[in-house]
């Protein structure tokens, strides 16, 4: 079955989407995050197939989240490094993170937790406005146009409804 491409879509969590495209991909990245850099540790910390690794490696590279560095000559091998772009997808894992500690943690507690090595204590991400720096919620936060939304769609009355409420 062919996929839907949500690449082109005026909606940045579509677009997303389309780049992680399955659940291994954050997997990938989540593991690049604790530091793992080579195809035979990331194959053997999460038990993926070697041809899907191989697949999800080079589509990180590809999207720019992942640079190869080569680490040997004969035969070439590579690390796999987490670029600004792929060190910035930090904050998605954070917030899936806390999100599943809070709801679907067992009775024993959540499976991993976050230290910030600022200020010493554990910590969970929250989503807070870049702008005065409150919590912001689904209760007053509302999604408006942006200056990439085509024209063309953003006079249809539909998503005019849709983006003023």
């Amino acid at each position: 079955m062919r996929r839907t491409s949500f690449a082109d879509w005026p909606c940045s969590i579509a677009r997303t989407m389309d780049l992680l495209g399955d659940w291994w991909t954050p997997l990938v990245l989540r593991e690049a995050f604790y530091g793992i850099k080579r195809f035979d540790a990331f194959q053997q910390e999460l038990g993926i197939a070697r041809n899907t690794l191989t697949d999800r490696l080079r589509r990180l590279v590809d999207e720019g989240l992942l640079e190869k560095r080569a680490y040997q000559s004969e035969p070439v091998r590579y690390d796999y490094v987490l670029t600004e772009k792929g060190r910035d997808f930090f904050g998605v894992l954070a917030a899936m993170n806390s999100w599943g500690n809070r709801w679907l943690s067992g009775d024993e507690g959540p499976p991993v937790v976050f230290h910030h090595d600022r200020c010493g204590h554990e910590a969970a991400a929250e989503v807070v406005c870049a702008h005065c720096k409150e919590p912001m919620t689904a209760a007053d936060t509302r999604a408006r146009i942006g200056p990439g939304y085509p024209a063309r769609l953003a006079e249809r009355p539909d998503i005019q409804e849709r983006f003023s409420r």
